[in-house]
């Protein structure tokens, strides 16, 4: 699985761990990037001091590289840009927003940045910005998603831009890592696998209800708001649709219901409440049916990757 991003970033595994808000936090992030992938600091909303004490502790557990994903819409932004450098952060991933305000600040202090990215223009764009590299994500992934799937979307991303690609989104395992690599990609992010780590921090609940999923168990809410986003079904799924199509219907104004369901949805889910937290998680949740360790989910990959390498005869 060597490639030029395991050089370019400093990584054993061209395997990156998805940024997922609220989850993806210092211990996730080590076990990660100890196992020979890239772990991934979700910055989210969270102030600046919970950044800093998150980076503190990362760097107490583990001497290999890292990243903090920045989500650009985050109203403390510029605070979490200043500790990225002042922390001596090595990669940045960014997501929600345009990173341009800040490129001269991350190359000054020798920051790699990587952007997610849902489309052929975006990653134009951001390749004129003088990014590292770009995620090119599908609509297959959990959380906030495009419109645009992984299987068409990598090869397109691939040959509009010459910096490297990651494919993400509907990726978790070695063949659909494998499968990324013949379109061009030259590393992956996975996130929901994650999820069932024994060093992710999300209630049982959460992912016994991952475990037991099946390959229809996902659906995608928001698509009125332009903010789409995909998680497991349950009842605030239920809830969200039905007014959703009250909205369509035009019979009434429906945005402050939608919020009123939804506000703290994801920290409940976090906490063990899988009725109406929003439970995020990508289409490949059915494929995942244990839970083990960071290092035992990335060697597995790995040796899978190989194996489907051998069984094609490459």
């Amino acid at each position: 699985m060597k490639t030029n991003l395991c050089e370019l970033l400093n990584i054993k595994y061209p395997i990156l761990q998805g940024a997922m808000a609220r989850i993806s936090e210092s211990s996730l992030v080590i076990s990660v990037s100890e196992a020979g992938g890239l772990g991934i600091l979700a910055g989210g909303n969270a102030p600046k001091d919970y950044i800093v004490n998150e980076i503190r502790k990362i760097k107490k557990g583990t001497d290999k590289p890292f990243a903090v994903n920045i989500m650009l819409l985050s109203p403390f932004c510029d605070d979490i840009v200043d500790a990225i450098c002042e922390e001596g952060v090595p990669i940045v991933t960014t997501g929600a927003g345009d990173p341009s305000k800040y490129m001269n600040k991350f190359k000054e202090n020798d920051i790699i940045v990587i952007p997610v990215v849902p489309s052929v223009a975006i990653a134009k764009r951001m390749e004129r910005l003088g990014v590292d590299a770009i995620i090119a994500e599908g609509m297959e992934a959990g959380g906030h998603i495009g419109k645009t799937t992984t299987l068409p979307l990598i090869p397109q991303i691939v040959d509009a831009v010459s910096i490297p690609v990651i494919a993400a989104g509907g990726i978790g395992d070695g063949r659909g890592a494998f499968a990324m690599f013949a379109l061009g990609a030259v590393g992956v992010q996975i996130g929901t696998r994650f999820l069932v780590s024994t060093e992710c921090i999300i209630h049982q609940n959460y992912k016994d209800k991952i475990l037991k999923s099946s390959d229809i168990s996902t659906v995608t809410t928001g698509a009125i708001t332009g903010h789409p986003v995909r998680g497991l079904k349950n009842k605030l799924t239920k809830d969200y649709e039905i007014i959703e199509r009250k909205e369509f219907a035009k019979e009434v104004p429906c945005f402050d219901e939608l919020e009123k369901i939804t506000l703290g949805a994801l920290e409940r889910a976090v906490s063990g409440d899988v009725i109406t937290g929003t439970l995020m998680a990508g289409q490949i949740a059915g494929m995942i049916n244990k839970e083990q360790s960071s290092k035992e989910i990335i060697d597995d990959i790995v040796v899978e990757f190989e194996n489907t390498k051998k069984r094609l005869g490459v």
